[in-house]
């Protein structure tokens, strides 16, 4: 058997959905839609948090990290397979797949110690309003988002470098529209087992760490939304919780049926809408949801676009 190191192979060949024929151009046109209306979403939320003085809060400060590297995350992961189609190719160069994989791992990774730490954010804010101002103030919200950068960014080097050190056995074609880290992974014929025990460890550390954290932030959330006697005020807690959960139950559910499945379990096919659903749709529902239950992201919007109306088309 051929062994070949991975750094000779010069470029990649995509199947993506060749096996689905008729399906290749719904595939592209959503796709297409889907990163469209992520860049649009995504930029006017970061241009109102800056522009409106009312959202220079720690909440809106974090929600304009997430909606920067979903812009980042999305962009790696579609723009290639967008391109490809309209060049009526389907390869990569090897440089391009290598920072089209660090980049996904490092935005998904960043996004996973994010949400934990817009978890911690609405504890404070709700279980200690009046000391909110001074716990989460502009120094400690430039600490937590930059930590939160830089292990996703350290973690995907870590990733990216164990899978550049294995040799492939002449095989260069990605069973993937991307290159994923799982679907390059299979084209390694020595052992992984050092490769995949360094992402599982990292997986554990992404993914059920950030995750308990979220469970406790929120079980006292919850326990002290109870006591709260007024219905205005629960209504209220509730709702400046609830867009966060539905983004961390649609984010993590994705990122555990990817990344924490069994091994033996082989759903390459299953992988490839569930990545769709990951880097496209995800990303997408990100500014809709936060905006839609927010009614000072709602006002901002407004107040933008009348003072350009140019935007509202």
């Amino acid at each position: 058997m051929i062994k070949t190191n991975l750094t000779v192979i010069s470029k990649f060949i995509f199947l993506g959905f060749t096996y689905y024929p008729k399906v290749e151009v719904i595939v592209f046109v959503l796709c297409l839609l889907l990163y469209l209306i992520t860049l649009l979403g995504n930029i006017i939320l970061i241009s109102i948090t800056i522009l409106d003085s009312h959202l220079h809060k720690p909440m809106y400060f974090f929600l304009s990290n997430l909606s920067f590297l979903d812009i980042w995350y999305t962009s790696s992961a579609l723009t290639p397979m967008l391109a490809n189609f309209v060049l009526g190719k389907n390869t990569i160069s090897f440089s391009g797949c290598v920072i089209q994989m660090y980049f996904s791992l490092a935005m998904g990774s960043t996004e996973c110690v994010l949400l934990s730490m817009m978890a911690y954010d609405r504890y404070v804010a709700i279980c200690n309003p009046l000391r909110y101002p001074v716990i989460m103030n502009r120094r400690v919200c430039v600490q937590i988002a930059a930590g939160s950068w830089v292990t996703g960014c350290l973690t995907a080097l870590v990733e990216t470098m164990s899978v550049l050190h294995q040799s492939l056995c002449g095989n260069s074609i990605i069973n993937h529209f991307t290159c994923e880290i799982l679907a390059v992974l299979k084209l390694v014929c020595v052992d992984t087992s050092r490769v995949q025990l360094i992402m599982l460890l990292i997986s554990v550390l992404l993914l059920p760490m950030p995750m308990l954290l979220i469970c406790i932030s929120y079980a006292f959330i919850l326990s002290n939304i109870l006591r709260i006697s007024s219905v205005d005020g629960r209504s209220k807690a509730f709702s400046t919780c609830a867009a966060h959960l539905t983004v961390v139950v649609l984010f993590y559910g994705t990122a555990l049926s990817m990344y924490l499945k069994p091994l033996a379990v082989d759903s390459q096919e299953i992988d490839k809408f569930i990545a769709l659903v990951y880097a496209g749709l995800t990303p997408m529902l990100n500014p809709i949801i936060y905006s839609l239950r927010n009614k000072e992201v709602k006002a901002a919007v407004k107040k933008l676009l009348i003072r350009n109306p140019l935007c509202a088309f």
